[in-house]
Parts: C-alpha cells; sequence; structure tokens
C-alpha cells in the first residue's frame, strides 16, 4: 500500500517505516497519525513473514513534533480528537505483534518523543535530540508522552523533562534509559538492520510471545505477571517451533525456524 507521507519497504523479514515529510522535520499531522495507523494494520497482517520493525524519519529529523501550524486552530473538541486518534495510532505500533526498533536519526521532539516511545526499544543516532516541549507552546503532550515517558525513565526524570519543556542530547538520553544505545550517525541503519536481522532469526512465536509478556506483564502486579509469563511459556510447547529450537540445541546445530 501507498502512503502520503511514509515510506514502507520490505526486506526478507524485516519491515522498515520512514516518516517521509522533510520539508517540516516529519511533523505530525492528522493524515500522518492516520497513515501510521493504517500502516500497522498492514505489517501486523503480516507477521508470519515479518518478523522485525524499524521505525526512522526522512533527512534530519525522526520526527521534530506535531505540525503547530495544523494545531493553532483547534478547538478544545477538535483537539481531543486528534489527540485521540494520535494516542490509538501510538498503541498500534506499540501493539504491533512483531517487535520494533526505533532508529532515531534526529529531532525526536513533541509528538516524535511520544512515538520513538511507541517503539519497544531505540537506537539513537549521536545527532539526535530528545524532549517534551508542549509546554513551551501552552500546552500538554497529547499522543501518550505524560504516561509513557514515566513508564520508562521514572516519574522524576520525567517530570523534568515535562515540566521544564527542554530538550536533550542523545547522550543524556541514554543516561537516563531514554534510549539503549547511541552510534554514530553514519552507522544508526545498518547497526539497527543488523539488529532486526538477529531478532528475525530467533523463534519468531517464542519473540512474538516475549512482547506480549513484557507489556502485558507491565501492569500486573509481581504474581498475576508471573503466572501470565507461565502461560506464554506453556503455549510455545504447543509449537514446532520449540521442538526445533531445542532439537538443534542438543544435535548442536543451528536451529531452523518457520
Amino acid at each position: 500500500m501507498n502512503y502520503q507521507n511514509l515510506i514502507v519497504a520490505y526486506s526478507g523479514a524485516v519491515a522498515t517505516i520512514t516518516f517521509n515529510r522533510p520539508n517540516v522535520l516529519n511533523a505530525i499531522n492528522q493524515e500522518v497519525v492516520d497513515d501510521l495507523a493504517a500502516c500497522c494494520v498492514e505489517i501486523a497482517a503480516k507477521q508470519d513473514e515479518i518478523r522485525a520493525v524499524i521505525v526512522t524519519g526522512a533527512g534530519r529529523a525522526f520526527i521534530a513534533g506535531a505540525d503547530i501550524a495544523f494545531m493553532k486552530n483547534l478547538n478544545p473538541l477538535t483537539a481531543r480528537q486528534f489527540a485521540l486518534t494520535g494516542q490509538r495510532a501510538a498503541a498500534a505500533l506499540e501493539n504491533l505483534p512483531q517487535p520494533v526498533i526505533g532508529a532515531i536519526n534526529g529531532f525526536a521532539l513533541g509528538g516524535g518523543c511520544e512515538i520513538a516511545l511507541a517503539c519497544d526499544f531505540r537506537i539513537a543516532s549521536d545527532a539526535a535530540k530528545f524532549g517534551q516541549p508542549e509546554v513551551t507552546l501552552g500546552v500538554t503532550p497529547g499522543l501518550g508522552g505524560s504516561q509513557r515517558l514515566p513508564r520508562l525513565i521514572g516519574k522524576g526524570l520525567a517530570a523534568e523533562l515535562l515540566y521544564r519543556g527542554n530538550i536533550i542530547d542523545a547522550q543524556e538520553a541514554c543516561r537516563i534509559g531514554l534510549v539503549n544505545r547511541v552510534v554514530a550517525a553514519g552507522e544508526l541503519m545498518s547497526e539497527c538492520e543488523k539488529l532486526a536481522a538477529e531478532i528475525a532469526s530467533r523463534g519468531p512465536l517464542a519473540v512474538r510471545l516475549c512482547k506480549v509478556a513484557v507489556n502485558g506483564g507491565l501492569e500486573m502486579d509481581i504474581d498475576r505477571a508471573c503466572h501470565f509469563e507461565a502461560d506464554q511459556f506453556a503455549h510455545c510447547f504447543a509449537s514446532p517451533e520449540q521442538k526445533e529450537g531445542m532439537g538443534a540445541f542438543l544435535e548442536k546445530r543451528p536451529a531452523k525456524f518457520v
């Protein structure tokens, strides 16, 4: 499917989503979130063949934020509708059955940081910048940033970023746990492609169920979460994948997952 604001490319078992509005630093408007939601439906339907997803931005930004020209004239009703549709698009990305790697190539501010937070983990270029500067515009985050950010880096660090609206560099983002690691700009995509290929080589059902266990268990108390994990573990033993993986280990050969 062709999208007005995204480029979706498939290479082997890996899909790459590129936000493609470089003339406005990939700023988010209603059409962008609609494209993202539709794209996630497309990729989710390919879970048997696509095993990992990379998300990045065209040009020098990941996503520099929401499109202020679009937002300026919203009223409370239309602003809430935009927030809800944007949240649904971010949730669709977060809930893809495949692991999602954020390849943060440049500015990830406001809505861009919120989309990055919906990825399973983030690898940042050394040129990347992060922040939730909405308060400098007289608004709050609207696409889940006030909820996902504290869950990822803790309430105190998140509160400081949210209340100050300041922008941090990639190294600081790594220090506080917002990104997994920082790589040179010229190596970002090759590093993310290597990670995606590595994930794609693992047992696809096991990887999907790991994601189910992590995302589902986060909102449970530890006892319920461990029972939930046991359910995913048990489910693996109904799959030929477990027989192949353990058989290959005992036979001292690489596993061949199909």
